[in-house]
């Protein structure tokens, strides 16, 4: 006997979530890691000043965030070569445990006891827990979704790592600080993150690709090798090179932004900070938006044409008409706009660049990525320190648009048999062939 009833809750929702390009096993993990990031981004806005507030001296602090930025690069470049000697899911619980252990003994231990060298410590090894979680997953979600789907699937990935961090991590920061003060609030952040790590870690119950890749080789010290031998690839390289440019002018912006628009443009303070919070908004929903285009246009066509030519064409307009027209709000946030957006347009990078290797290597692919990613953050406020500065804005701008379409030119020929573009290529090719003749000759 066969039934129209409507589909239950338990088979709609699936069919739901595969429809948003969510892997349906993978939700819990989604909402770990956005739980995860929202207690990582708890400090980032008050870190430093709390720190100094505490009789820690300034270059101390400095010399410890900058302890804490090379752990990150590190921790980001080996997420994906441990996830494939260890499993994604293990390296998820290092990260985890690394952060939350070291964080508590960081609060408990070193900041009442006023010890700058512990701070530093224990704050800069603590730089690898995020990326081990974070990027472990994103391994574990590349190798889960399928391949239709899977630019998709990264920019959920990327909307909920941006939603955590530093977005939504602000704003819990500016709920809790007037109502507990600031020292509480980082509790907060380590209840968030252990709330993050049990969701991802206990809520995703289908582990068929949590475990290690299986590759070959056999031998974890030529795994750790693989991770850099990679690179020999000029396909990887092109793309490590193209992530990093993707935010090395975002980062730079972070330091010669708030001086160009206050004291050049006109902007006041609490202006500026309301039109760099509207333009990461929309950067954040722009990451899901480009996943999904990047699944209909292909991979490597919206990484040169919606990220690497556009953020070329917003720096220029964000440079540009702010001079002409003055601190006007709306005029800027369009033009910041088109860059922040072109910054998302880059998303599909992290689908194109492990599909572009063979499969026991797409880990490896992925961690040279991330270590692209976190280099990004030393690279940007190092050239500009390198031009001089704000004096040198024009010169800050052009250099980034060169590199921008630097990139779009290396991008050109990444090309991988499983990106959209390239099957939507092929299959234009096979129905323009024409048939082969079957009369038989006379």
């Amino acid at each position: 006997m066969s039934s129209n009833a409507p589909p239950t809750p338990a088979t709609s929702a699936p069919r739901l979530l595969d429809r948003l390009g969510l892997p349906a096993p993978l939700l819990p993990g989604f909402l770990g890691v956005l739980l995860f990031m929202i207690g990582d981004g708890v400090e980032s806005n008050y870190l430093s000043p709390f720190l100094e507030d505490q009789g820690f001296a300034p270059g101390h602090v400095a010399t410890t965030i900058s302890v804490y930025g090379i752990f990150v690069a590190a921790g980001s470049w080996l997420a994906g070569t441990l996830s494939a000697m260890l499993g994604p899911r293990r390296v998820m619980l290092i990260g985890a445990v690394v952060w939350v252990v070291l964080e508590v003994l960081l609060l408990a231990l070193a900041v009442p006891g006023r010890s700058a060298t512990l701070v530093t410590v224990l704050y800069g090894l603590r730089g690898i827990g995020y990326p081990f979680f974070a990027f472990a997953f994103l391994v574990w979600l590349t190798k889960a979704a399928p391949a239709h789907q899977r630019g998709t699937s990264v920019g959920w990935f990327w909307f909920v790592f941006g939603a955590g961090l530093p977005t939504l991590g602000s704003l819990v920061a500016s709920a809790t600080i007037p109502l507990i003060g600031e020292y509480a609030t980082f509790w907060v952040a380590v209840a968030l993150t252990t709330l993050g790590a049990l969701s991802a870690l206990l809520g995703v119950r289908n582990l068929d690709d949590a475990g290690p890749s299986g590759t070959e080789d056999g031998s974890s010290l030529r795994e750790l090798a693989r991770g850099v031998t990679i690179l020999r690839d000029p396909r990887v390289s092109a793309g490590a090179f193209v992530r990093l440019v993707n935010t090395t002018p975002n980062f730079a912006l972070f330091v010669v932004a708030p001086i160009y628009f206050t004291r050049t443009i006109g902007f006041s303070q609490d202006t500026y900070l309301l039109l760099v919070t509207c333009v990461y908004t929309a950067n954040i929903f722009a990451n899901l938006v480009f996943g999904i285009v990047g699944d209909r246009l292909g991979w490597r066509r919206t990484v040169t044409w919606f990220g690497c030519v556009t953020c070329a064409a917003g720096m220029l307009l964000l440079y540009y008409v702010p001079q002409a027209v003055g601190p006007n709000f709306t005029v800027t946030l369009l033009c910041w706009a088109v860059f922040g957006i072109g910054l998302a347009g880059f998303v599909p990078l992290t689908a194109l660049m492990p599909s572009m290797v063979r499969p026991g290597d797409s880990a490896n692919a992925l961690g040279v990525y991330s270590l692209a990613a976190g280099l990004s953050a030393f690279v940007g406020p190092a050239v500009v320190g390198f031009l001089g500065g704000t004096a040198h804005m024009g010169a800050i701008v052009w250099t980034f648009v060169a590199l921008y379409l630097v990139a779009a030119a290396l991008s050109l020929p990444l090309r991988s048999e499983t990106d959209p573009g390239h099957r939507s290529r092929s299959a234009a090719g096979r129905q323009a062939a024409p048939e082969p003749d079957s009369t038989p000759a006379t």
